[in-house]
């Protein structure tokens, strides 16, 4: 039998999926698979990953409705389509696009094993609205300031790009089912999967509620859109008609994408390279401090303790800390990137990395590197009733802050100084 294959990946939904739309559409059954690549399943070291978890619970989710047709392997990439192309007359596989340095690595292995025996890999942009070279300056150059980038993105939307990509065509291939999470070498957690859902009262008084921690008051999707059980084009639609601050939020998400998309060296260093000469401190005692929330800032180790027992935390709570570790203690924004990957559910590498150079002024934003947050200042303005602070860190006034704000502030922008001033440029 001719057969086509979806592959899942990050799109862990039979909704609104343009890859799967098109699979499902071109006249041929439908394999659908998902490989958990033994690459990266292999470096995680917690066994107990909620993220994991998560992805086997939407798994579970769309093989439910597919009863039981869900292919679901345990391999590299590479190996598994070795084998289904032995198994198959396989026509074309189908999947969703993915930046991410490693995953467009990926896909050009694939691509070219599969094209040597004589099968395409169709890929279809379904993670954001606009993509790669979709949104350029005039001279062809790709943005890289937010604000120009969202205007013209706001003015580049047309009804076409929220299309809903829903079909009615269910011709699938049942196949060999699901692993048990055992299988994979990782355990049951906590989590428990719930299909996201967009909440109109959050979200059309999102601008007004979106600082303030101790509330219950942001859309709690990052994770969903993450791992693509939400579609994208459902919540542009949503945000459009409900609040442009959240849009403007989702466009934020894009814009780091294609930041890191054509500039890949983000990855692993600043994107303005000349921060590359700050001499950061890097003191090993302060870096562990900071990761279990004993810095003597309150807020900075509500923050911590937040991430360390949920994996989640609160967005301006993010930039508060990521601010402390960059600027008040002077340790590389990288150590802080990867303590945050490792711990939050909705990890993205695009948003961590765009994030945390935001935070250590070496990113692509235009204010100038001597923004420091002061935490007592950010409590008093965003949780001056300390409700989030006695929440996740009860006991915060028996701590001593370990490091005075204005005697940090003035070693961090003196280093900051030194640092451009060996690169040459003036500051």
């Amino acid at each position: 039998m001719r057969i086509s294959v979806f592959w899942f990946r990050r799109d862990l939904r039979l909704e609104d999926n343009r890859g799967l739309f098109e699979a499902l559409n071109a006249g041929l059954v439908v394999l659908p698979i998902f490989i958990f690549d033994t690459e990266i399943l292999d470096k995680l070291e917690d066994k107990s990953d909620r993220r994991v978890d998560y992805i086997y619970q939407a798994l579970q989710a769309i093989d439910g409705k597919l009863e039981s047709g869900l292919n679901v392997f345990y391999e590299t990439p590479l190996n598994v389509f070795k084998r289904l192309i032995e198994e198959y007359d396989i026509q074309a596989v189908y999947c969703n696009e993915d930046y991410e340095p490693k995953a467009i690595k990926r896909d050009e292995e694939i691509r070219s094993f599969l094209f040597d025996k004589g099968v395409e890999l169709r890929s279809y942009k379904d993670q954001v609205i606009f993509s790669k070279n979709d949104i350029l300056k005039s001279d062809g150059t790709p943005y890289t300031v937010y604000t120009p980038y969202s205007k013209r993105w706001l003015e580049k939307l047309r009804e076409e790009d929220v299309k809903d990509y829903s079909g009615e065509n269910s011709s699938y291939l049942k196949g060999s089912g699901l692993l048990a999470l055992e299988e994979i070498g990782f355990k049951k957690t906590d989590l428990i999967f719930q299909q996201a859902l967009l909440d109109k009262q959050k979200i059309s008084e999102y601008h007004l509620n979106r600082d303030y921690p101790a509330l219950d008051a942001t859309s709690y999707l990052g994770m969903a859109l993450r791992f693509g059980t939400i579609s994208i084009r459902q919540c542009v639609r949503f945000a459009s008609e409900n609040n442009q601050t959240w849009l403007k939020e989702l466009i934020w998400r894009e814009f780091f994408m294609q930041i890191l998309f054509h500039f890949p060296h983000v990855e692993k260093g600043c994107f303005k390279q000349k921060y590359e000469n700050i001499k950061w401190r890097n003191n090993e005692e302060e870096f562990a401090l900071w990761c279990k929330g004993e810095t003597g800032y309150a807020i900075v180790d509500a923050g911590m303790r937040q991430l360390n027992q949920t994996g989640f935390m609160h967005n301006r709570v993010r930039m508060i800390t990521a601010s402390f570790l960059t600027k008040h203690l002077l340790i590389d924004w990288r150590w802080g990137e990867a303590y945050f990957a490792q711990k939050l559910l909705d990890y993205d590498l695009a948003a961590n990395n765009g994030n945390w150079q935001w935070a250590a002024g070496c990113g692509c934003d235009a204010t100038p590197y001597f923004r420091v947050f002061n935490p007592t200042e950010q409590t008093r303005k965003f949780d001056k009733d300390l409700k989030y602070i006695r929440k996740w860190n009860p006991d915060s006034e028996f701590r001593i802050p370990m490091v005075e704000h204005a005697f940090a502030r003035d070693r961090a922008l003196k280093a900051y100084k030194e640092g451009l001033k060996l690169f040459g440029f003036p500051v």
